[in-house]
């Protein structure tokens, strides 16, 4: 009788087994199984037998098979059954079903409740290898893909995001409050703050999501190509779209669609937008067919919109489409705290990539990238840490080290104590419309009337610098314009 026992279980040591290579054999009847499970050893795998599923049940409880074999109609149960209550407490379990009594409507219903696959009886065998093969690869992927979005998700986590000002906090606390809800955010912030960084934290700490992150640029893409990008284009939708193409929305299913710099997307395209935050739908250029997706929208912009709405150049209702939940990633000046934390958070990242020895910086020094008002934020420290880095080598950063702007800065552009103010008050809307009438005027001297070059010595882009000398309506401006 010990000796039949023996035969029956035929397991290794459970010291001995390789959990990628362990199978499950469920079935009544014992020639099947016993000849299943030699069939599967001699092709190197672990192989333990259970005669019912309550039997299945304990060993699957006790052990992590990487797979489990299991015929439908037992005495003392169904393997569909089994399946159904492993996936309770372990959706990630695989199972091969085998039946006697295949059908189309079995196989659909083993496949409903997570089957990977579908051997009939008297199963073949190499149809059986080849399913234990790929059920197996299916795993190992799946691992893999663990493994790696484990590692990115700790890559972005929110203590990516350094600083422990409460500015900074805020934005940690909204993050982890987001990250696993589908709502969308608008992320607002001067340029170089960190506004991807938040977004890329929303999308790999959301556990609900399989899909892929997907950003897009709404200020760096061509109006005429920015439509195909978003939504994608059918073949000879416009001339040289030879193939049919995916957009950004089709390839962040299920995942989450960055829009950056979206204040600059065109009066046309913010239409389709609302459209597709109101539907989930959409179709390619050149197409009619609606497409359908499940896609989590953030978006981020260094304008500021409400203004933009108020003068007609964001559409309202999108606006409030995308504003749910607002986040707004503080300026470095206005968290000026946590400049030494990021500065050693550089050095150390600098150090590893460029072979260097940088120790830190003099308290001296220190105190003169303390009293600078970051215009380029945390993008303007990184590349002044990485030039300090590639430069100094190796030892503590002194003042002489730091470029010669920072040392000997700019009296201050605002000596409030010397601006005349008259008794009788000012008209301040007037004011600051002729101020900001002389600096553009400034600015199309210096770039020889050329609109682009003077939106960029403003600060702003084309568009908006047209709009604003549309307003003003100016007969004098007119005269010096050259088109870019």
């Amino acid at each position: 009788m010990e000796r039949q026992r023996a035969e029956e279980a035929e397991t290794f040591a459970m010291s001995e087994m390789n959990p990628d290579q362990s199978i499950l054999v469920v079935d009544d009847e014992k020639g099947i199984r016993s000849n299943l499970s030699q069939l599967l050893r001699q092709e190197g795998y672990h192989v333990d037998m259970a005669a019912n599923p309550n039997e299945a049940l304990e060993m699957l409880r006790a052990t992590d098979y990487a797979l489990t074999l299991t015929d439908v109609e037992m005495q003392g149960g169904s393997g569909l059954d089994l399946i159904k209550t492993v996936k309770q407490v372990s959706p990630g379990s695989l199972f091969i079903v085998m039946t006697g009594y295949g059908t189309i409507e079995m196989a659909v219903r083993a496949m409903k409740i997570g089957a990977l696959d579908f051997i009939t009886k008297p199963y073949e065998t190499e149809r059986v290898l080849v399913a234990v093969k790929n059920a197996l690869e299916t795993r190992r992927l799946r691992l893999e893909n663990d493994t790696l979005r484990k590692a990115v998700r700790q890559q972005h986590q929110p203590d990516s995001l350094i600083g422990s000002s409460p500015a900074i906090q805020e934005v940690k606390r909204l993050i982890d409050k987001l990250a696993n809800t589908d709502s969308t955010v608008l992320i607002m912030g001067e340029s170089g703050t960190g506004k991807e960084l938040v977004t890329r934290s929303l999308h790999y700490q959301n556990l609900t999501r399989s899909g892929q992150f997907v950003a897009v640029n709404c200020g760096a893409i061509p109006e005429n190509l920015l439509e195909s990008e978003l939504f994608g284009h059918e073949k000879g939708a416009f001339t040289g779209a030879g193939t049919s193409r995916m957009g950004r929305f089709e390839l962040a299913h299920r995942g989450t669609l960055f829009l950056d710099e979206v204040g600059e997307l065109s009066p046309a395209l913010q239409v389709k937008l609302l459209r597709v935050l109101q539907e989930r739908a959409f179709e390619r250029v050149g197409g009619t067919k609606t497409i359908h997706v499940d896609v989590r929208i953030i978006a981020a912009t260094n304008r500021d919109l409400e203004q933009a709405v108020e003068e007609r150049r964001f559409r309202e209702d999108l606006f409030y489409r995308l504003n749910v939940i607002p986040i707004v990633v503080p300026p470095l000046r206005a968290r000026i705290e946590d400049l030494p934390l990021l500065i050693q958070h550089l050095l150390g990242r600098l150090n590893r990539d460029k072979g260097t020895i940088v120790t830190g910086v003099a308290a001296e020094a220190m105190e003169v990238l303390m009293r600078h008002r970051w215009p380029g934020n945390v993008r303007e420290l990184e590349n002044l840490i990485e030039r300090l880095v590639v430069l100094k080598g190796a030892g503590l950063v002194g003042t002489d080290d730091l470029p010669e702007r920072l040392r000997t800065p700019k009296a201050s552009a605002h000596p409030t104590q010397d601006v005349p103010f008259p008794l009788e008050g000012v008209n301040l809307p007037v004011m600051l419309d002729d101020f900001e009438h002389q600096l553009i005027m400034k600015a199309l001297d210096l770039s020889n009337g050329v609109k682009s070059r003077a939106a960029q010595l403003l600060g702003l882009n084309r568009t908006t610098l047209v709009e604003k000398m549309k307003k003003k309506a100016s007969s004098d401006l007119d005269r010096q314009i050259v088109d870019a």
